[in-house]
């Protein structure tokens, strides 16, 4: 608490003119429209609360001209001329579509986040906007939740990579000033929401303090350190307390322990919704609740300002708590420029995506695409993938073989305005010589004749070499309020793949869609599949490079494909059971199992084909033993691996450090991430890989009230391989 508070002086002087009410209005963010949740737009109120100094923020509105024009009334026409801030949903690109965020965690490359974030902060605020809400930051083992398409997926340590990623991205290097040409981010949903119960959107959430700290926390933590300027409360409750009114997350943990000087904002009108929680009494009761508890400025609802005075009046809120809440809003906007620079350059505004951008988004989807099967038809080839650009005749089937539907959820207003490149589109630019037929076959969530439909795809197949099914959900199936019971695929697009497989020609199924899905009976009539995700504005394209070689697949599941929906949750970061399943237990009733399903995930965490081969090592440790205490102390000890590409092919490996604590006061998971590269080697090239471990990745956090993390003594075992299942050689870390 020693170090200098940017921007102190000028803060405190504001604070000084500012009164009650221009207070309680700094802690206010209205929407324009009500486009991303229930409710009407609150656009007829946002221009006379600018006027009155009533209002810090507001949601929704975009374009340089639009928001100058509201601008010049908070900073010309209001008593002090305090500018507003403009925040937006800017997800995974504005004007240029970016792959969904949790395809980019799929590439296991967070230069793909960074580039997303920064091609992105570059469009939004050239249109007016300073401030994005993202990244989604929520670890989830819960694919039927829909906004596990926001996410990074299961695994704490490679969200917090991501999450790291972005925010730079966003926002530069430091943690100080924005730049004209960045914007604000905000780590969202604080904390927890990922683990909402049977993946139903804004429902409960019940963990222990250590799963709290060992697995939702530290990508916000890594947030946190790379300097992101706000935070966002989460829908959901935590143990039985509301997140916008959760002091021991939202004051304890973030702006106590980690310091955290940024603003906390509520979500969509999270602050009321503490009354149907049955948490608050009424508005009055829940501006309290949430201000005490750490909420700086609330989103759409008005209870804060509305009954602030009253609440000041009565001794339920503090003027140092409302005062701090205000400081921080100050700081964003003097952190952003915006009361050196409040308007924004109307001659500079982007206005579509550029050629640069559009080949950035086309590197980033193929990057991300993820090859889980690769078997062949032909009696010549051992694999069917990569297609042979000399390929005469291809059919191109599907509900998405054609479709535009391909930005995924939460796309931004470039989804509107620029449509995605459709993989028919893709595949007849990438071999201009071959006669491409298409038939869409079913409807993308069924409905439809599906019969008649089948039967044009399956002829389409028999009249062509090769065949590329599409198939997946629709961007509307995923995202927020995007829940879904069974995670199959919609309709009849399985019966569609059954019937093409039943030509006995070859064909190769590329999913398209928004979380990981429990693929059927088809999968194993199917000799290739790839997983596209909702790969964004250049979608076509980037699906034509990775199917006829331009681009050899390296992405990796970023989260578990279960074998069926009731199988979820399934994650590789389990703990084991007192009757574990696996090689040293065969007993197919009493272990921890399904009668009627094999063990395990149908893909694990980690999995990813490529169009040549890896060889892998054995690991080498710099030390085989150090004491807790040298741990603690910053000591470390580097894991090391040679990885071979022994194909004839060059191509990218992700090498993946695990760790496994088989003896703790505290269950361990059977593994945990705590490494990973992306290694690019051309066909016969090897490289040495090089991991360090510390304390962190040693030790855990305990059930204590407040946490306690402990390094405890005795064997860690160490793990490098290509996938969380991965059978590979162990080497044990001894600590005294």
């Amino acid at each position: 608490m020693d170090r200098p508070v940017p921007y102190e002086s000028e803060i405190n002087a504001l604070l000084a003119r500012m009164t009650l009410e221009e207070k309680l209005g700094q802690l206010q963010q209205l929407a324009w429209t009500g486009d991303t949740g229930p409710g009407e737009g609150q656009a007829r109120l946002i221009e006379s609360a600018a006027r009155e100094g009533r209002l810090g923020s507001v949601l929704n509105l975009h374009g340089a001209r639009r928001t100058n024009d509201l601008q010049r009334i908070a900073v010309e026409e209001s008593r002090l001329g305090i500018p507003l801030v403009f925040g937006l949903d800017v997800i995974h690109g504005f004007w240029t579509t970016f792959p969904i965020s949790l395809a980019q965690a799929a590439s296991f490359d967070p230069d793909i986040a960074r580039l997303d974030a920064e091609v992105s902060a570059r469009e939004a605020r050239s249109n007016g906007v300073h401030w994005a809400f993202s990244p989604m930051m929520d670890v989830t083992r819960e694919p039927r939740w829909g906004r596990v398409s926001e996410s990074s997926g299961e695994d704490p340590y490679l969200t917090a990579a991501f999450a790291a990623a972005k925010v730079r991205g966003y926002e530069g290097e430091g943690g100080g000033p924005i730049a004209s040409d960045r914007m604000a981010a905000c780590a969202k949903h604080f904390v927890a929401y990922g683990a909402v119960e049977g993946g139903r959107e804004y429902n409960t959430v019940d963990v222990s303090e250590s799963r709290l700290r060992a697995l939702h926390l530290p990508p916000f933590r890594a947030a946190v350190d790379a300097g992101v300027a706000t935070v966002m409360a989460a829908f959901n409750t935590l143990s039985g307390i509301p997140a916008h009114a959760n002091a021991h997350a939202l004051t304890d943990i973030l702006k106590r322990d980690w310091d955290f000087d940024g603003v906390v904002v509520s979500d969509w009108a999270g602050v009321a919704e503490l009354i149907p929680h049955g948490f608050a009494a009424d508005p009055a009761d829940a501006a309290r609740l949430a201000l005490n508890a750490g909420i700086d400025m609330e989103m759409v609802s008005t209870c804060i300002a509305d009954r602030g005075e009253e609440l000041l009046a009565n001794g339920h809120i503090s003027a140092e708590r409302l005062d701090d809440a205000v400081a921080r809003i100050l700081r964003l906007k003097f952190r952003l420029g915006l009361f050196e620079h409040p308007y924004t350059d109307e001659r500079a505004e982007i206005s579509a995506p550029s050629a640069e951008t559009r080949r950035s988004a086309r590197e980033a989807a193929a990057r991300s695409m993820v090859l889980l099967k690769n078997d062949s038809r032909s009696v010549s080839r051992d694999r069917l993938l990569p297609l042979s650009p000399d390929i005469t005749s291809i059919a191109v089937v599907g509900p998405f073989a054609d479709s535009t539907d391909l930005h995924g959820a939460w796309a931004g207003p470039g989804a509107d305005a620029f449509p995605a490149v459709t993989v028919t589109e893709g595949i007849r630019l990438a071999v201009p010589g071959a006669k491409i037929g298409y038939a869409k076959g079913v409807e993308s969530e069924g409905g439809g004749e599906a019969t008649p439909g089948i039967a044009e795809a399956v002829a389409a197949a028999e009249a062509s070499d090769v065949t590329v099914i599409v198939v997946g959900e629709p961007a509307g199936l995923s995202g927020e309020g995007g829940s879904r019971s069974d995670i199959g695929l919609p309709g009849e697009q399985g019966e569609l793949i059954e019937a093409i497989a039943r030509t006995g020609r070859p064909f190769v199924v590329v999913l398209t869609c928004g979380r990981p899905l429990a693929l059927g009976p088809w999968l194993a009539s199917a000799p290739a599949v790839l997983v596209a995700w909702h790969p964004g504005l250049e979608a076509g394209h980037a699906i034509a490079d990775v199917l006829f070689g331009a681009v050899n697949p390296g992405g990796k599941l970023p989260a578990s494909f279960p074998r069926t929906t009731g199988q979820v949750p399934i994650h590789y970061n389990h703990e084991n059971t007192g009757r574990p399943c696996g090689p040293d237990h065969q007993d197919p009733r009493y272990g921890a199992r399904y009668l009627d399903l094999d063990h395990g995930p149908e893909f694990p965490f980690g999995h990813g084909l490529s169009y040549t081969t890896f060889a892998f090592g054995e690991p080498t440790l710099t030390t085989f033993t150090l004491s807790a205490g040298e741990l603690l102390d910053g000591a470390t000890v580097e894991v090391s691996v040679t990885v071979r590409n022994t194909g004839d092919r060059d191509g990218d490996e992700v090498v993946q450090l695990y760790v496994h604590d088989p003896v703790a006061s505290l269950v361990q998971p059977v593994r945990r991430l705590r490494g990973f590269q992306r290694v690019s080697l051309a066909a016969g090239q090897s490289t040495t890989v090089r991991f360090t471990l510390g304390a962190e990745d040693i030790g855990f956090w305990t059930n204590a009230p407040e946490g306690e993390f402990v390094i405890e003594q005795g064997d860690i075992h160490v793990y490098v391989a290509n996938s969380s299942q991965a059978e590979v050689p162990m080497r044990t870390l001894t600590i005294k």
